[in-house]
């Protein structure tokens, strides 16, 4: 998904909207793997404040659902591998925020690991953004 999210990086730009990913833990060289896959800015919240007061996590049992299945073939035709360190239950999702007071303009919560959001209202909701100068 990050690779799909930089996709949109140039229209992104155009709007004026920023592309930041925000990760809850760096093993070993994580954040460098991931780099090349993501065209904005990283962010380590070791804390996992970003994560919520309540964290959303899908337990071993997520395994066997055959959505996390198809969306784990998606991303291995793609050529994509993730890794199996640290912890990797917990679900995430994509925010665009709005400056000031606009607040959350889309907010894409993970139902299942793999889960995407459609670039398209990634879109829609940053042309909404007001940029303030």
């Amino acid at each position: 998904e990050a690779s799909e999210l930089s996709s949109l990086k140039p229209q992104l730009v155009e709007l004026g909207v920023p592309l930041y990913a925000v990760v809850k833990e760096n093993l070993a060289t994580e954040i460098q793997d991931f780099r090349p896959h993501f065209a904005g800015d990283i962010f380590l919240d070791e804390k996992q404040v970003f994560y919520g007061p309540q964290q959303r996590k899908m337990g071993g049992l997520g395994f066997i659902r055959l959505g996390v299945w198809q969306n784990f073939l998606r991303a291995w035709r793609s050529g994509y591998s993730g890794n199996m360190n640290g912890e990797g239950f917990i679900l995430g999702g994509v925010f665009v925020i709005g400056s000031g007071e606009q607040g959350v303009l889309l907010e894409h919560r993970e139902k299942e690991f793999g889960d995407k959001v459609s670039l398209e209202s990634v879109l829609e909701a940053a042309r909404k953004v007001v940029v303030e100068n």
